[in-house]
């Protein structure tokens, strides 16, 4: 059994995970590496609350500006160049930090990537949605139509199988028998076992930490820095909660205070759905956000067992 351990610490936007993981690495003597998809790039700066060099305190994130916008990083990338990192890192030291709020990137790492893509909750929903409006007799006939060759062999009354196969093929573009290689195959080993932390405060607090801290991203000059990034605008890492809002206001859809509105009422939602993801992983132990010594116990305990 190999004695490196990674130390997954998840949890919602504005949570406060930059600060406790500055906190664990101190202690541990150790560094992070971020799992977020957007604080990659090195042009997506307010709209990320990006760590600033204040608040990582001098210890290392790699992971944080260290790509381009012009050239987006895949799920399948950031795996392959995350891996990559641990293994040096785990040259020298027993723990590392994988911090993020993307729940696709931390399985990556620690799993590998399942050639099925991952459900997008609010895909997931909308096809719920119409299930219950429509009845399965039109998702049936849409399976048969972006994938044949699934709908030949598939069990087509199984609502969750017509479901899932759905939302893979209209979140990734390509039909559902083209994934189905490496779903019989489980996880992929890796050198260093894995304790997975996940953080949250209480929900009042958490929203208010959010709008405050939204607030502030548009002190710094949200608006400007999406406007210097028009031209990139479709790229996934601006289709999202702290870009879309503001280009809807740019074009013009709606004036300043709903602008302000929906960015705050997004990002709410967005840390819900993040806590719902990592409470269905299943194999996260929730703590506080500012419990330094309970993550270090938990730690300890595993290192030395």
């Amino acid at each position: 059994m190999t004695n490196k351990l990674l130390l997954v610490v998840a949890g919602p936007t504005a949570v406060g995970k930059t600060s406790l993981c500055v906190r664990l690495a101190k202690a541990l003597q150790t560094e992070v590496v971020s799992a977020d998809s957007r604080q990659l790039y090195r042009e997506l700066t307010i709209g990320t609350a990006k760590p600033t060099p204040d608040e990582m305190q001098g210890v290392r994130h790699y992971f944080v500006n260290s790509h381009s916008i012009l050239e987006p990083v895949s799920a399948g990338q950031y795996e392959r160049e995350a891996l990559s990192v641990l293994d040096v890192l785990f040259q020298e030291k027993d723990v590392v930090i994988l911090s993020g709020g993307t729940g696709l990137y931390i399985n990556a790492v620690c799993f590998g990537l399942d050639d099925v893509p991952q459900a997008d909750p609010v895909l997931r929903t909308e096809l719920m949605t119409r299930l219950e409006a429509e009845g399965l007799g039109p998702l049936q006939q849409q399976v048969r139509e972006l994938d044949p060759v699934y709908a030949e062999t598939a069990d087509l009354q199984n609502t969750q199988r017509v479901i899932r196969a759905l939302e893979v093929m209209l979140s990734s573009g390509k039909p559902f028998s083209s994934f189905r290689k490496q779903a019989t195959e489980g996880p992929a080993s890796r050198p260093f076992r894995t304790v997975f932390v996940a953080l949250d405060r209480p929900r009042d607090e958490l929203y208010d930490r959010i709008n405050r801290r939204m607030d502030q991203m548009l002190a710094q000059g949200l608006v400007d820095e999406a406007r210097s990034l028009l031209p990139y605008r479709d790229l996934t890492a601006l289709q999202t909660v702290g870009y879309k809002e503001v280009y809807g206001f740019l074009n013009g859809n709606y004036d300043y205070d709903e602008m302000v509105r929906l960015l705050k009422r997004n990002s709410r939602r967005y840390a819900k759905r993040q806590l719902t993801w990592f409470r269905h992983q299943g194999d996260y132990q929730w703590f506080g956000a500012e419990d330094l010594e309970g993550i270090l116990r938990l730690v300890t305990t595993h290192h030395h067992s």
